[in-house]
């Protein structure tokens, strides 16, 4: 076991701009978690600032995803780590999953596999305690943890929800993820920090899951859920060359609430 270096994470990152944008958009029912299957390009709104950009293009394309799973060892992440088990059985080569426990710091406990009895061996014996620092760990992963990676990179914050005192800002996490074209979807219990796990989101082209909402709808277990919106992502082509800012809104025309996100890409 090593532990993650915050090292490149305080530094300035800029994100260029492209002769057209091109986002991935993950999109899920705000309440049960399950993905939108059928959105189009005329339902999406997007403002930034006093800009509104139009969606010229909308498709779905399938894609095969390295996931990172960063996983609650702190005072109360025991309480999600049978669902950790169900995240891993998703995993179907040629993918691969890597497991990071995080409390005050973050290790890598298994490098990417494909095999899932190896990734499930390597939580079995996880020991739980500290405050955790979720976006300390963070950082440390998406900054040191996917230098290998082939396919969509994803990060599934699995936790129980609650936070310590970070180095990192959230700020500074998005810069990261955007710089290294990683999406992260927050999987939580408590609500207490359900505002950061949004924006983390919302701003890398993830989605959140809130656990106790996702148990009322018993059709699908939350991990199906999960994966699918990670693999089935929507790729848009924006009007105008500029690139989305921290201060973008993203909404869809529906009676029904939808968590939309961006994470701008090459």
């Amino acid at each position: 076991m090593r532990p993650f270096i915050l090292g490149l994470l305080l530094a300035s990152i800029p994100i260029s701009c492209a002769a057209q944008l091109h986002v991935l958009m993950s999109a899920v029912d705000a309440k049960t978690g399950n993905p939108i299957r059928d959105l189009q390009a005329s339902e999406i709104v997007i403002t930034d600032g006093k800009a509104t950009r139009t969606v010229t293009e909308l498709t779905k394309p399938k894609e095969t995803v390295d996931v990172m799973l960063l996983l609650d060892s702190g005072l109360a992440g025991s309480l999600v780590q049978s669902l950790a088990y169900d995240l891993i059985d998703q995993i179907a080569e040629p993918e691969a999953m890597a497991v990071v426990s995080f409390d005050d710091t973050a290790q890598l406990i298994q490098d990417f596999t494909s095999s899932r009895r190896i990734l499930k061996d390597s939580i079995s014996k996880l020991r739980y305690g500290n405050q955790p620092k979720v976006l300390d760990a963070l950082a440390a992963a998406i900054g040191d943890g996917f230098d290998h990676a082939t396919y969509r990179r994803v990060l599934l914050l699995l936790t129980a929800g609650y936070e310590g005192n970070n180095f990192a800002t959230e700020h500074q996490v998005v810069e990261l993820a955007r710089k290294r074209g990683v999406s992260i979807f927050p999987i939580y219990m408590s609500g207490e920090r359900r505002g950061m796990f949004e924006s983390l989101a919302r701003q890398t082209g993830g989605a959140t899951f809130n656990l106790i909402h996702m148990a009322k709808d018993a059709s699908q277990k939350p991990a199906p859920r999960i994966f699918e919106a990670a693999r089935n992502p929507y790729r848009a082509t924006l009007d105008g060359t500029a690139n989305l800012s921290e201060r973008m809104k993203l909404e869809a025309k529906r009676p029904v609430k939808i968590f939309l996100s961006a994470l701008p890409v090459e």
